[in-house]
């Protein structure tokens, strides 16, 4: 494994990245939290590839993330929005199928710093991680909050090294 100084001389890894906002109210006027990771990934020197809202349907975010997954110019997939315990919250299920490696740390970390800043209710985020068609894919909660924390803390600090781990031996 290596040290945290070691993992970072691959920040210059810069990804080309979709975003889906799984939603049935948002749009493109009103998503804050798809319209933040877009932010937080060109302050990074990312580029966002595509862009687009789907709603909390089984089938039709799998055909988004499907479609994400089969263009070679997307290097990553980071979705915001039905991760919570409602019965129309279906992006867990979906995303869990499409993993070939989960990062269940992505999770844990996840729900550990949401505790930091929310309490118990954290619990409730289901939040998932891992490598699909050896690119990472991310599924964060639809709220503000829970995209900067994810995005700051989690995702941007590590997707160059994830990215460089993937590259290395051709994947």
């Amino acid at each position: 494994m290596l040290g945290q100084s070691e993992c970072h001389r691959h920040s210059d890894i810069k990804a080309s990245v979709a975003v889906l906002t799984i939603s049935d109210t948002r749009t493109i006027e009103n998503d804050e939290s798809g319209r933040l990771i877009q932010e937080k990934l060109n302050a990074a020197g990312h580029t966002v590839a595509q862009y687009s809202i789907t709603t909390d349907d089984p089938e039709t975010i799998l055909k988004a993330i499907e479609q994400y997954l089969n263009d070679p110019d997307i290097e990553a997939i980071i979705t915001n929005g039905g991760t919570g315990i409602s019965p129309r919250d279906q992006t867990v299920e979906v995303v869990s199928r499409l993993l070939d490696k989960a990062l269940d740390g992505f999770g844990e970390l996840f729900r550990f710093l949401s505790y930091e800043e929310i309490g118990s209710s954290a619990m409730m985020s289901r939040a998932i991680g891992g490598i699909a068609r050896s690119k990472p894919l991310f599924s964060l909660p639809g709220s503000k909050a829970a995209v900067r924390l994810g995005m700051e803390k989690l995702i941007l600090p590590e997707l160059p090294h994830l990215l460089y781990e993937l590259r290395k031996h051709g994947a």
